[in-house]
């Protein structure tokens, strides 16, 4: 059902760097780049993960109770990705582990190094 998710930066250098090293991890990669805006999918039939400098040209903000899930295909996943983002720079929002208010629900939480709140997460079909 999602197409994509656009995150501002007030640094698209580095937040260039960030997501190609993160993304890396999930097998995506940039597939559309201009001045002021890259994307990053792990297909073309796959929804994507954008960031741009804003439009009206005002500083970016981060979106209060605003959050990016990334899906991955096993808790380890959700290790690596997570670990991965820390080593970036990322900060801490709830390390990778269970979630107890959902069963089977196991995530990490950070924000990237524009302040933007992101998790990784695994949950088995039922």
């Amino acid at each position: 059902m999602i197409g994509y998710v656009t995150l501002g930066t007030n640094d698209i250098a580095k937040a260039a760097q960030f997501y190609d090293s993160l993304f890396e991890v999930l097998g995506g990669s940039r597939f559309m780049e201009f001045e002021s805006f890259i994307a990053w999918s792990t297909g073309p039939d796959q929804p994507s993960v954008c960031v741009t400098k804003p439009f009206n040209g005002e500083p970016a903000t981060v979106g209060n109770g605003v959050m990016i899930a990334l899906m991955v295909d096993s808790n380890d996943k959700v290790d690596e990705v997570y670990k991965k983002a820390i080593e970036l720079g990322a900060q801490d929002e709830g390390p990778a582990g269970p979630r107890d208010d959902i069963e089977g629900f196991y995530a990490g939480y950070f924000r990237d190094l524009d302040g933007n709140k992101l998790n990784v997460f695994h949950m088995p079909s039922p």
